[in-house]
């Protein structure tokens, strides 16, 4: 079950849910620790979307069983699909963001299948497969990616943006020159776009 952000508690004034999605690796079954690295990176970005929207956004970070993604199993995918769903279930009817780094943007273009999902910001995603084409007509899609990134890869993060765009997806990519893969540089950066991301799907939802 998920703890209950106490910034919501009694009256739910909630107008968007935000979960966000850790990166992890291609196949491991170590369990995920919320003390290692790739949980570590996003807790800023949880606390800074927090902070920001404290009155009006249901933040979560996303807490998987397994590190990796293993294959057809897609293990992550399955753990963030139930978070969407406990999350929904307390806060019906709000929409839902999703802001995913490396693996998680992997699974955040997995759940933007979602008709409840509006937004996917997704950060250097692991795009494997066109993993781009599970998201839905109709999610504003940011992908920011680092030019020096050599884990991930943002030309074909660009590339999946340009088929998004000419589907006819509102869909934008933003390079970070010099950028690599654990976003430790430019970080006024990569948190301003995270914090933006937010309050434009925020306004266009609650105008």
């Amino acid at each position: 079950m998920l703890k209950r952000d106490p910034a919501t508690s009694g009256s739910d004034r909630t107008e968007l849910v935000v979960l966000v999605l850790p990166g992890g690796t291609d196949r491991s079954y170590r369990p995920f620790s919320p003390r290692q690295p790739s949980a570590l990176r996003m807790y800023p970005f949880t606390w800074s979307i927090r902070a920001r929207f404290r009155n009006r956004v249901r933040v979560h970070q996303v807490r998987y069983r397994f590190y990796g993604w293993n294959g057809a199993q897609n293990c992550p995918v399955h753990d963030a699909r139930k978070a969407l769903d406990d999350l929904t279930r307390e806060h019906p009817g709000v929409p839902v963001v999703l802001v995913g780094h490396s693996m998680g943007g992997r699974v955040g273009a997995h759940l933007a299948a979602d008709s409840r999902v509006v937004g996917l910001l997704a950060l250097a995603p692991w795009w494997q497969h066109a993993d781009w084409r599970h998201i839905r007509d109709g999610v504003r899609v940011v992908a920011v990616h680092g030019t020096d990134d050599t884990r991930t890869f943002a030309r074909r993060t660009e590339r999946g943006v340009h088929e998004l765009d000419e589907r006819g997806v509102d869909a934008t990519f933003v390079p970070v020159p010099d950028g690599k893969h654990a976003m430790l540089d430019h970080i006024g950066l990569w948190q301003n776009a995270a914090l933006d991301f937010v309050g434009t799907v925020l306004r266009a939802h609650h105008p």
